[in-house]
C-alpha cells in the first residue's frame, strides 16, 4: 500500500467537500486472510485474500448517502464523491441524521492498550496445515470416529481508520486466529457429528491443535445412537456453546433500531425486571485481547462500561446517535459500521452474571429434562417474544444423562423464560460475550 489509511481517508472527505457535502465522514479497512483446510491429512482447501476498502458517507443538508468502492485511485474517490453527493440530493430528508458535535468526540484514541493486534508474524500456510493436520489426527485416533468432515485454521488481520469532517480521525488494527475441528461418528442414517474450536487475538493463547480434535471426537461420539426425546413440559439446560444465543434474543430486543421502528417484545420494559433478581448484563468495551473491545464507536464517541441489565432490571437501550436522536436519548457510543452503509446500534463485549453452581450440579438440579448442546433454525416473533427453535442434546433422568436426543423442538416465550434462568459458573472469559450454560424451567419439548 503506497499511503495511509488516514491519508486515504483525508482525500476522500476533501473530494466530498469540493463535490458540495456539507458534511461527511469516511471508513477505510485494508486487511489479510489466510485460510486452510484439510482432509484425509491432505491440503483440501487454501485461501489467501488481501485488499482494501473505502466506504464514504456524504450529508447534503438533512440527506445522506453512502458509497463504497476497493479502488483507492484520486480519480476514482473523485468520481465517489460526486455520486454520493449526486445521490444524497434526490435522497429524502433523515431529521435525525448527522455527525456527532465536535464536543461529543472522545481523545481517548490510543487503541494498543486494548491488545487487539498481534504483531508477531502472518503464519506461514504451513504451519496452518500442520495445526488442522494435527487436530484431524487427534480426531481420529478415537476409534469410533468415522471421518473428520473438516479441520481448519485460520488467520486474519485488519487495519481501520475512521474519519469526519467534525475533525474526528483515528484507527487501529485487529488481528485473529482460529482452529477448529468437525468430527462425525457412526455411518449411515447413524452418523452423527460434532465440533470444537478456538479463536483468539493473539497466537500464544490458541488452545493446542490435538486438544480441539479430541474434544470434538469425544462430542461426536457422545451423540451415538440419539433419538427423539419426550414431548411435554421440562427444564432446559442450555450449555454453555449455545446458551448466549438465548441472551443475544435479549440484546436484540434492546436494540435501538428496534425500539426505535416500535417492533420490539421489549419497547416499553425499562424499569422492569426482565431477568431474575442478581442477575446483570454488563457491556465492557475496554476487556484487553477481547475481539470486541474499542475505545471508540464508529461516530466517534468514547465507549464506556454500562449495565444493561441491572440487578434483573432492564436500564436502557444499545443506541448510535441517529436511533438516540429519534427517541430523545443520548448516543450509547454503540455505533457500528461497514464500508457500504451508514452506522447502527451495535454490542462490543457483554456479560451476564455467572452462578455459583457448576454445569454438572445444574444437572443434578434438572431432575427429568434436556441437556441443549446444539441449536438450529429460529423462529422469533420480535413483537411478542415467542421462541422456538431446533435443539439436540442430551435427555436427563433423575439428575443424570442418560441417552442423547435430536430432532426436537425448544418453545416458550422470551419474557418468561428469561425470568426463570439460573446461571452456571462456566462462561469463558476470552469471549466476546461471555455466557455460562442457563437452566430454564417449563419449557415445551416436542419430540416424540
Amino acid at each position: 500500500m503506497t499511503q495511509s489509511l488516514s491519508d486515504l481517508s483525508d482525500q476522500i472527505l476533501a473530494a466530498a467537500r469540493r463535490a458540495g457535502a456539507d458534511a461527511a465522514d469516511a471508513i477505510a479497512v485494508d486487511g489479510t486472510s489466510l485460510s486452510i483446510t484439510v482432509r484425509e491429512g491432505a491440503l483440501e482447501q487454501a485461501e489467501r485474500s488481501e485488499g482494501i476498502d473505502i466506504g464514504l458517507r456524504v450529508f447534503v443538508g438533512k440527506r445522506q448517502a453512502c458509497v463504497s468502492s476497493s479502488d483507492t485511485k484520486l480519480a476514482t474517490l473523485n468520481q465517489m464523491a460526486e455520486r454520493a453527493v449526486a445521490m444524497a440530493k434526490e435522497a429524502p430528508e433523515d431529521p435525525y441524521a448527522g455527525l456527532a458535535d465536535p464536543s461529543q468526540l472522545t481523545t481517548n484514541i490510543q487503541t494498543e492498550t486494548l491488545e487487539l493486534f498481534d504483531p508477531s508474524d502472518e503464519p506461514d500456510p504451513a504451519a496452518l496445515q500442520e495445526d488442522a493436520t494435527r487436530a484431524e489426527a487427534a480426531a481420529l485416533r478415537n476409534s469410533s470416529i468415522s471421518q473428520v468432515q473438516s479441520a481448519s485454521a485460520g488467520y486474519g488481520r485488519r487495519r481501520i481508520h475512521l474519519a469526519a469532517s467534525n475533525g474526528f480521525s483515528a484507527g487501529y488494527a485487529r488481528s485473529d486466529r482460529g482452529l477448529s475441528c468437525v468430527a462425525i461418528s457412526g455411518t449411515g442414517a447413524g452418523m452423527e457429528r460434532d465440533y470444537d474450536y478456538d479463536s483468539r487475538v493473539f497466537q500464544a493463547d490458541l488452545r493446542d491443535a490435538e486438544e480441539i480434535g479430541r474434544i470434538a471426537a469425544e462430542r461426536a461420539v457422545e451423540r451415538i445412537g440419539a433419538k427423539k426425546p419426550k414431548t411435554g413440559a421440562y427444564p432446559v439446560l442450555f450449555d454453555e456453546r449455545v446458551a448466549s444465543a438465548l441472551i443475544g434474543s435479549l440484546l436484540q430486543a434492546t436494540n435501538g433500531m428496534m425500539i426505535a421502528r416500535g417492533s420490539s417484545w421489549l419497547r416499553d420494559a425499562i424499569g422492569e425486571q426482565v431477568l431474575p433478581s442478581g442477575l446483570s448484563v454488563i457491556e465492557n468495551p475496554h476487556r484487553a485481547r477481547v475481539t470486541g473491545s474499542r475505545l471508540f464507536d464508529a461516530e466517534g464517541l468514547a465507549t464506556s462500561q454500562r449495565s444493561i441489565v441491572e440487578n434483573g432490571i432492564l436500564t436502557g437501550w444499545t443506541l448510535d446517535l441517529a436511533t438516540a436522536r429519534k427517541l430523545g436519548m443520548q448516543s450509547t457510543a454503540n455505533a457500528a459500521r461497514g464500508t457500504s452503509s451508514p452506522p447502527s446500534p451495535s454490542l462490543t463485549n457483554v456479560s451476564l452474571t455467572q452462578g455459583h453452581q457448576t454445569r454438572e450440579e445444574l444437572i443434578k438440579d434438572i431432575g427429568t429434562g434436556l441437556l441443549v448442546t446444539s441449536m438450529i433454525g429460529s423462529t422469533i416473533n420480535p413483537n411478542t417474544g415467542d421462541y422456538s427453535r431446533g435443539a439436540a442434546g442430551f435427555w436427563v433422568e433423575n439428575g443424570e444423562i442418560t441417552y442423547p436426543v435430536n430432532e426436537c423442538t425448544v418453545a416458550g416465550n422470551l419474557r418468561d423464560m428469561l425470568k426463570t434462568i439460573i446461571p452456571a459458573n462456566d462462561g469463558r472469559m476470552h469471549l466476546s460475550r461471555v455466557v455460562p450454560s442457563l437452566l430454564v424451567s417449563g419449557l415445551t419439548l416436542a419430540g416424540d
